[in-house]
């Protein structure tokens, strides 16, 4: 489990200096474990970090199976996401994308989440109640809508597909309003360091660029210190 002190730390950051840290901590490009495309925030000021609970909805037609499958089926959803190791993040894949229309989450599921001592909820689905979403539970979707349509539970716990980003059960995922990323789990204990090192190299250059007189020659200088910096 994460610790306290790297939990705080990747509370305080943006999703994009983590992907930019993971690339520090591996010592190459070509990390992947992205979101693609852009999504929306509850709230833009906000980020989440936490292991993965996931599950799938639809809502475009109601559920071909009885209503007691279906009820079995949700209260088994709100049990794992209250009994998922903290801290934990709600994923949830909306299998009518790119044709999403029910709002799964709003006043109602947000205060329940958070209620379980969840950190936030990751989706391609559809937000609703934004004036009314419970405090300090951002949510990061793919879309805003009024309606939540016919929406049910169609899985639990399988690994779901958010914006091209795979995320399993368990995963450990960050998120804002830059999208998410996946963090692997070799990479999650040196991440702290990686992002110590990041944010000192990128100093080198960002120092210098807001001074007067800031040239090119000044430029090819502190950026040659700054790859030296992240290797």
């Amino acid at each position: 489990m994460i610790d306290d002190e790297l939990l705080n730390l990747l509370r305080s950051v943006d999703t994009p200096s983590v992907c930019n840290a993971i690339e520090v901590a591996q010592g190459q490009r070509g990390f992947n474990g992205f979101t693609r495309g852009t999504m929306l925030a509850s709230a833009p000021d906000q980020v989440m970090a936490g292991y993965a609970v996931t599950a799938k909805i639809k809502a475009l037609a109601p559920p071909d199976e009885t209503a007691d499958v279906i009820r079995a089926r949700r209260m088994a959803y709100y049990r794992a996401m209250s009994e998922g190791p903290k801290p934990s993040i709600a994923v949830v894949e909306d299998e009518d994308f790119p044709n999403c229309i029910g709002a799964y989450w709003g006043e109602v599921n947000t205060t329940v989440h958070k209620g379980f001592g969840m950190s936030g909820a990751l989706t391609n689905g559809v937000m609703r109640d934004l004036g009314d979403l419970a405090p300090n539970f951002p949510v990061v979707a793919g879309s805003i809508g009024p309606s939540h349509g016919f929406v049910h539970v169609t899985e639990l716990g399988t690994p779901v597909k958010i914006f091209g980003l795979i995320v399993a059960h368990g995963d450990f995922v960050h998120a804002d309003r830059h999208g998410a990323v996946v963090i692997p789990p070799e990479v999650l204990p040196k991440l702290g360091a990686a992002l110590e090192t990041m944010f000192a190299a990128e100093k080198i250059v960002l120092e210098p660029a807001r001074e007067e007189g800031f040239d090119f020659e000044a430029f090819e200088k502190a950026w040659s210190a700054f790859e030296k910096a992240r290797t």
